[in-house]
């Protein structure tokens, strides 16, 4: 390669010229003299233009080249997109995710890490280049990971250790790589703020040198798209388990109800109607009802404290002894009591109480017995007149120590007289200005259809409960009864 250039001898022509190419190493021209124009004139000429054909052939070679870079970048992009888009669970997809990163970005190693806030840890979800089982969770806290510190501050971090190995404790504390690449995955709902929800790792990339800047910015440009994937995800397991809760909430529903019996059970020694609904899909409010021996019925109606799961499973269990202790031949006092005694174990260990109702009616006798523990929502309507409290007989169940429950006996027209129960969700509910049903406009309601067979009278509550524009907040129940 000559040194210098310009009038260069030579044993065939004499001479020649040499002249270097501008904006290039190592390129020359080999110019021969001419006798119609001086070759020193000629030289710079002819040797700038080629000099700007070189260049432009570089620059071509260089676009070409990034072109085919960008264009294997959106393809791996879009064959995220693809992944992503199947109706499969992240997890499920992560690992192939990796997989094409990492190939694009010459990395033998690769994890995917993701916080799970109830632990405060970030879980590896997927690996690439290592088994992950070889691979343990990461404290967000830990103030020796990479990770966990690229997920508190949410910026990248890539390191490359120039003359000793790195000691990376992202995965395993005792792995050593020489080049490391970690991207916070961020998700941002529609107006809100973005929120970290995990991390990407790469390591061990081939050739040892560091990640470049394009790497990172390829690498960030797919957590964007996993982070709404995680979230996605997220919201998918979350649904699913809600729909499973719905569905066993709507089966314990469907499972309450059928434990107390229908009015069919009477056949004709009475006309009932009963309707009852829990404040969420199960509750504390019970009845049942049933033939007694000769001609008579018996009637029980109650409210446990509270109301949902808890207060849904003190009233299976309270119906579950009922069904045994009314089959007796007892007082409703004694069979309260009983009552009372099978449960106390329960009612004290949940701190929980109920009110109970028990009456037997008696076509014969006309009268009607019963014992009342705390449940005041209980009256009797003749055809005239005022309706007619059926004072409690003692405190609730659950309240006091069992036994010391009270009989009343009270006359009873059987072609005539209304037996209406109910719990205070019905008349506790209340409109929008705040104001309660009450009890008042209850026995109004009532008294107005008084001659109307129970369910038409069940249905006119009702009816009117939708006028008033009640909105409940706890269970409600109503039952009225003609012999």
């Amino acid at each position: 390669m000559p040194q210098v250039g310009g009038r260069i001898p030579v044993l065939e022509h004499g001479w020649i010229w040499l002249q270097a190419v501008p904006g290039t190493t190592g390129f020359w021209l080999e110019i021969e003299p001419d006798s119609d124009r001086p070759v020193e004139t000629l030289a710079p000429q002819v040797a700038a233009v080629v000099g700007a054909l070189l260049a432009s052939q570089l620059d071509l070679g260089r676009i070409t080249e990034e072109l085919a870079d960008r264009y294997q970048e959106i393809d791996l992009l879009y064959t995220i997109s693809e992944l992503l888009g199947q109706k499969i669970y992240f997890k499920e997809t992560a690992k192939n995710i990796l997989r094409e990163v990492s190939t694009m970005v010459s990395a033998r190693r690769a994890s995917i890490l993701v916080h799970d806030e109830a632990s405060g840890r970030l879980d590896i979800v997927a690996t690439w280049g290592v088994r992950p089982e070889q691979l343990t969770p990461v404290t967000i806290d830990d103030e020796e990971s990479i990770a966990a510190r690229v997920f508190r501050d949410e910026r990248a971090v890539a390191v490359r250790a120039e003359d000793a190995d790195l000691l990376v404790h992202e995965d395993e504390r005792s792995y050593r790589g020489r080049a490391f690449l970690c991207v916070p995955v961020s998700y941002a709902a529609p107006g809100a703020r973005s929120r970290c929800v995990g991390v990407m790792s790469f390591t061990d990339r081939l050739g040892n040198d560091e990640f470049s800047v394009s790497d990172q910015k390829l690498v960030a440009a797919v957590a964007n798209q996993v982070g709404a994937a995680i979230e996605n995800d997220r919201l998918t397991l979350r649904d699913i388990r809600q729909q499973r809760v719905q569905q066993e909430l709507s089966l314990a529903h469907d499972l309450q109800l059928k434990l107390m019996p229908t009015p069919a059970v009477l056949g004709d020694r009475a006309d009932l109607a009963v309707r009852c609904y829990p404040a969420e899909q199960v509750g504390g409010d019970f009845y049942t009802f049933g033939q007694l021996r000769d001609d008579q019925v018996g009637v029980m109606l109650g409210d446990v404290s509270s109301h949902g799961f808890s207060a849904a499973l003190v009233m299976a269990l309270v119906l579950s002894a009922a069904a045994i202790h009314t089959g007796t031949d007892g007082s409703p006092d004694d069979i309260l009591d009983a009552l009372h005694r099978s449960l106390s174990g329960k009612l004290d260990s949940t701190e929980m109480y109920f009110t109970v109702f028990y009456g037997i009616l008696s076509r014969a006798a006309g009268e009607i017995t019963y014992a009342s523990a705390g449940h005041q929502h209980a009256f009797k309507i003749p055809r005239q007149g005022a309706p007619i409290r059926l004072a409690t007989t003692a405190p609730p169940l659950g309240l006091a120590e069992p036994g010391g429950i009270g009989c009343a006996h009270v006359e009873w027209d059987a072609a005539h007289d209304l037996l209406c129960l109910w719990t205070d969700g019905l008349v506790e509910a209340r409109n929008a200005d705040g104001e309660a049903y009450s009890e008042r406009r209850l026995l109004d309601v009532m008294a107005q259809v008084r001659t109307e067979t129970p369910e038409a009278i069940v249905q006119a509550v009702f009816d009117d409960l939708e006028r008033f524009g009640a909105r409940y907040r706890d269970d409600r129940t109503l039952l009225v009864l003609r012999l």
